[in-house]
């Protein structure tokens, strides 16, 4: 029994395969520090809504093509546990990615602070409701802006569409600039959690802090299972291998092939 618990936790995969888990841990440690850094950066400017989405896109599209390949670029918490949902990720493994991005996200806020005089803070990048927008109307948008991300993550790196092996990183980061084009008047756009999460920590600033976790990660949630569910492409057996006809090995493809 308890070897099934730490089976269905994934603690035996850490035994396993740790020096890698390390390597990933760090990766997302590593990613959310560049978003944070770039992005919060970026919302010191006095610039528009737009400047600020271009940027927060492009510093996703720049975490995931950094440290990807090690981790899977998931650099934020509604990804990481919509992955959790549908199996994609263990348990223990998750928790140590979710640790990971909040403590970068801290990180990277935290440096653009200490380089800059106080007078050009504005506001760290704080996202916050709009004037006239309840807490539930906040919830919907970052709700939808989970679920837009999460979909197209799952769409980007679904392993049955060969077209889209180089071009994940890009439509992640337009997702997020997307997202951003769409709601920040409203909400700030976090669409992640442990982004602002960095923000509030170094800020002091809590108000309606609830809203950028539970929006984002119902959504993601969603997001994973209307994908794995209704979506996800089949995978396409007509350019593999075709024994010949009536030999054995063609009984053995059909077999293997036949839930495919």
């Amino acid at each position: 029994m308890a070897g099934k618990f730490k089976y269905e936790l994934g603690i035996n995969e850490f035994k396993s395969t740790k020096d890698k888990i390390y390597r990933a841990v760090i990766a997302e440690f590593l990613g959310n520090f560049i978003l944070n850094f770039f992005a919060v950066g970026a919302c010191t400017q006095i610039q528009d809504g737009t400047f600020k989405a271009l940027a927060f896109g492009l510093g996703v599209f720049m975490a995931i093509v950094i440290v990807g390949h090690v981790s899977g670029g998931h650099v934020n918490p509604a990804v990481t546990l919509g992955m959790l949902v549908v199996g994609k990720i263990s348990v223990f493994k998750a928790l140590l990615y979710i640790i990971a991005q909040c403590c970068g996200a801290i990180a990277g806020t935290a440096s653009i602070k200490a380089l800059l005089d106080e007078k050009y803070y504005n506001g760290l990048g704080h996202t916050s409701l709009a004037e006239h927008q309840t807490a539930l109307q906040g919830l919907g948008f970052e709700f939808f802006l989970g679920l837009v991300l999460v979909l197209t993550v799952f769409g980007a790196t679904d392993e049955n569409k060969k077209d889209n092996h180089y071009t994940a990183p890009f439509a992640i980061g337009m997702s997020v600039t997307l997202g951003h084009l769409g709601t920040i008047r409203y909400t700030g756009s976090s669409m992640n959690p442990a982004r602002t999460l960095g923000t509030a920590v170094i800020t002091g600033v809590w108000d309606d802090h609830w809203i950028y976790w539970v929006g984002p990660i119902l959504g993601g949630i969603a997001a994973a299972l209307i994908y794995t569910q209704i979506l996800q492409s089949k995978r396409d057996i007509s350019d593999e291998y075709m024994p010949p006809a009536d030999s054995e090995e063609l009984k053995k493809f059909e077999k293997r092939h036949e839930y495919a």
